[in-house]
């Protein structure tokens, strides 16, 4: 779907009964509002008003009126709605009213993330290609973690229970025009991930927040829970989206160079840098939650270290070499962003460390390819490792200094977020928690 017409045809072809409307708040949590097929032909001329004082992130109440704008190329049919009453959606930009033309609006998540593009063709590339794999549990319920399974990666039935919750969530999301490239166990019990095949950015972020969606509603029309929290059991791995990257130009990967040791183009080796150097003042919008930081913490493939490597994967970054020499497979893996985070978001700040690594020309230091777990902080300090924020209040403590998280959300959505997250770790500092009152009542 690209055009207004062919939208209005689907529609009435498939006998959509309405038309449910996308967009995400500060934080990616989806909101939505259906309308009739009556109101259609409107929805896309003229966009559709809304309170955007209600919505996390968004505007004040004296300043409320919001308008959405739905994308017709984000047209779709969703699949667990009843086939004899279709229900379709379209991901939305959110304007600001205007006499004329709609202006976009700044604090919209997609916004965000369309002005860091458009930053990154005006230094001459024309693609930035994004492969996040996202992990994620499934449990009996929303109120416990009592796990489906006992398996772990890659096991196959009968440990892997939930097999047919995957594979059904694998035919939705291609119903829906993802491509899939392939679906597992992961490590942990009741752990899973499905990994979309890599797209420009605006169109994985648009994707991102659709799988998120389907995964939780296949489950839950099986009778389970699924959920992208971080870290939602003690003592197992947590979930992660380690998020692939490239720039292209045309059909050239601007990453790869075949006369280089390590096959990294000058382009490729400062993008990484920039990631490298700008990781912890943009992890609080990489790994935004509390609860993130349970899950960055050494020994549970969740990297804390701040360094490159190539087949390393306790390194922050790694150069995958599944098939070394091959010019379209040349990109990065930056391994500590979590599926719970705004993807827009997420991908903006990621594409505006590395565009600045390029225009500064950073330099990238030599790969680090041992473990970086097994090193003490003395060898650590002595090779120039640094670590990750290891709580969200270190965290948004950098990203308040930064001017590169700033340029990239701009002012309005950027004292926004701030806000939103030091409200959040002020409310878990005060908390008693259950580990405090085993520990401390029966000595103290």
């Amino acid at each position: 779907m690209t055009t207004k017409e062919d939208v209005l045809k689907a529609v009435k072809d498939n006998g959509v009964e309405f038309i449910r409307l996308w967009f995400t708040d500060i934080n990616g949590i989806l909101k939505s509002f259906a309308i009739g097929p009556e109101e259609l032909e409107g929805a896309l001329t003229q966009g559709m008003g809304f309170d955007g004082s209600s919505i996390t992130g968004f505007q004040s109440i004296e300043e409320s009126d919001m308008i959405a704008s739905p994308d017709p190329e984000t047209f779709a049919i969703l699949p667990w709605r009843p086939e004899d009453k279709p229900v379709a959606r379209m991901i939305c930009d959110v304007l600001q009213p205007s006499v004329g033309k709609h202006k976009p609006y700044e604090g919209d998540p997609r916004y965000v993330l369309k002005r860091a593009i458009e930053k990154m063709k005006k230094m001459g590339f024309d693609h930035f290609y994004v492969g996040p794999e996202l992990e994620y549990f499934y449990f009996k319920n929303s109120t416990g973690t009592e796990i489906l399974d006992e398996g772990g990666y890659f096991d196959l039935t009968p440990l892997d229970m939930a097999s047919n919750l995957r594979r059904d969530t694998v035919f939705a999301l291609r119903k829906l025009g993802i491509v899939v490239e392939y679906s597992h166990h992961e490590v942990a019990p009741s752990q899973h991930e499905i990994d979309m095949r890599y797209a420009d950015a605006l169109k994985m972020a648009d994707n991102t927040v659709t799988y998120r969606l389907t995964v939780k509603e296949i489950a839950s029309k099986n009778g389970v829970y699924a959920t992208f929290m971080p870290k939602p059991i003690f003592g197992q791995n947590g979930s992660g989206m380690h998020t692939h990257q490239s720039l292209f130009k045309g059909d050239k990967n601007a990453f790869f160079d075949e006369k280089d040791k390590y096959q990294l183009s000058d382009v490729a080796k400062s993008y990484i840098a920039g990631i490298l150097k700008h990781a912890p003042e943009m992890i609080s919008i990489l790994a935004p939650w509390v609860n993130s930081y349970k899950r960055l913490v050494p020994g549970y493939e969740a990297p804390v270290y701040i360094a490159w490597s190539r087949r390393n994967r306790s390194a922050l970054v790694r150069v995958p070499m599944y098939q070394p020499g091959k010019e379209a497979a040349t990109r990065m893996e930056l391994r500590c962003p979590d599926p719970s985070g705004n993807p827009y978001l997420q991908f903006a700040v990621m594409l505006q460390a590395g565009l600045k690594g390029i225009e500064e020309g950073y330099k990238l230091p030599e790969p680090m390819e041992l473990n970086l777990y097994h090193l003490t902080e003395e060898e650590r300090a002595e090779r120039g490792i640094k670590a990750l924020p290891a709580s969200l209040g270190e965290a948004i403590q950098l990203t308040e200094k930064s001017e590169l998280v700033r340029e990239t959300l701009g002012d309005h959505c950027f004292e926004r977020f701030i806000a939103i997250k030091k409200k959040e770790w002020d409310e878990f500092r005060i908390q008693v928690t259950e580990y405090e009152i085993r520990k401390y009542l029966p000595i103290l």
